[in-house]
């Protein structure tokens, strides 16, 4: 059985529906067209492979469903985090249009991974890149943006306010936002950052050996979320798994949205160890998919969180040790929380017959805090099964 239940917040999407159409609006976001460019692309870099598609058979039975897939990006073209495909592609996509691509400066907002991201595309493809941090970004975090060449600058706030510091800089400055959120305004390049994330979403299906029945998925603004959504609509149509977003109870804007049929910021400090998560506004390209396409909204204490990296850390009889850092383990904190809450459960259809698949986004990407958490740093954690 799951462990002591958590307290946790659930939002059921009313407009959502598995027969919902895709429609011309969403296609023009995200497409199968794209995708294969997307694919073409970033198949092409150094170092791409396809990440692993872990069975974690002990705690699907602990948890009492069928099966549970964990698609690792700890890996991910050695940054440890998926972000590594959606902005490098974004920069990528910028520069290919460029004159003079020396000439060019891409900057973000970011909580850490999206801004490494965007960071190493920069340094890849030869162009200038600054990084707005928020007040709560850790210096490790800082650090390994710095690392491939960006100037990192700090901004008081929080994430949000964060992304409208870079924006004005941007446009001051005639710099290239390379943002994984929407705003009015500002459309285009988010559509490439989540079609990048659309590459993962393609790998995990391809690999499955069976559809399944529910996704849960870390939402932050949305992005990456919309992304799988979207490739699952499109490949399964109204066969389409069971779309449940998880985010921390700091930054719960897609529960608060669901809860009101709009986009609905939330406010505050956003104070959550799931850093990539701490978001309070949804993005615009995102809702445009999800309110179709995302069934549920979870907000979870960041206990949750902590608990999950620790039992990856040190898994089930039959399971392989996992390095998941904070905001890798959200969808798989709201799987343990709904199936030891009957109400919930019942909810969103969950029980022994359920095929679960999960993102695990991110390894330890600020090292510091995953040996704080789990007590033992990624090396000795992956040392348990020989690597």
């Amino acid at each position: 059985m799951p462990e002591r239940a958590l307290p946790f917040r659930l939002a059921l999407n009313a407009e959502a529906s598995r027969t919902a159409p895709w429609s011309a609006e969403q296609d023009a976001i995200l497409s199968d067209k794209g995708l294969a460019a997307a694919r073409a692309v970033i198949g092409g870099w150094p170092g791409y492979r396809p990440t692993p598609l872990a069975s974690l058979s002990g705690l699907s039975a602990a948890f009492g469903v069928r099966s549970i897939a964990y698609k690792d990006e700890a890996s991910r073209f050695g940054l440890g985090s998926f972000k590594a495909l959606g902005g490098a592609y974004a920069v990528a996509r910028i520069l290919a249009a460029a004159d003079d691509p020396a000439a060019v400066t891409v900057t973000c907002a970011t909580d850490g991974n999206h801004g490494r991201s965007v960071a190493w595309g920069a340094a890849m493809f030869g162009c200038r890149c600054v990084i707005f941090i928020h007040a709560a970004v850790s210096e490790g975090r800082k650090a390994a943006i710095a690392a491939f060449g960006a100037d990192v600058r700090r901004t008081p706030g929080n994430y949000d306010d964060s992304v409208r510091v870079a924006a004005a800089t941007a446009k001051a400055n005639g710099w290239h936002v390379v943002s994984d959120t929407s705003y009015p305004g500002y459309m285009t390049v988010p559509k490439d950052v989540m079609q990048g994330y659309e590459v993962m979403a393609s790998e995990a299906f391809d690999a499955l050996p069976a559809p399944p029945t529910h996704i849960f998925l870390q939402a932050g603004v949305g992005g990456m979320a919309a992304a799988v959504a979207a490739l699952a609509k499109r490949r399964w149509g109204p066969a389409r798994p069971a779309i449940v977003l998880s985010e921390p109870e700091a930054a719960a804007c897609w529960v608060a949205s669901f809860e009101q049929g709009a986009p609905t910021p939330v406010t505050g400090d956003l104070d959550t160890i799931m850093a990539g998560l701490a978001c309070g506004e949804v993005s615009l390209l995102a809702w445009s998919i999800l309110k179709d396409h995302g069934d549920a909204a979870m907000a979870l204490p960041d206990a949750a969180a902590a608990r999950m990296m620790r039992r990856l850390a040190a898994p089930a009889r039959g399971d392989p040790p996992l390095v998941a850092g904070e905001s890798a383990v959200a969808g798989l904190a709201a799987l343990e929380a709904a199936m030891t809450a009957p109400d919930a459960k019942a909810a969103l259809g969950l029980g022994p017959a359920s095929r679960i698949l999960v993102f695990g986004t991110e390894g330890d990407t600020d090292p510091a805090l995953y040996r704080e958490i789990v007590g033992r740093d990624a090396a000795a954690v992956r040392a348990q099964a020989g690597g």
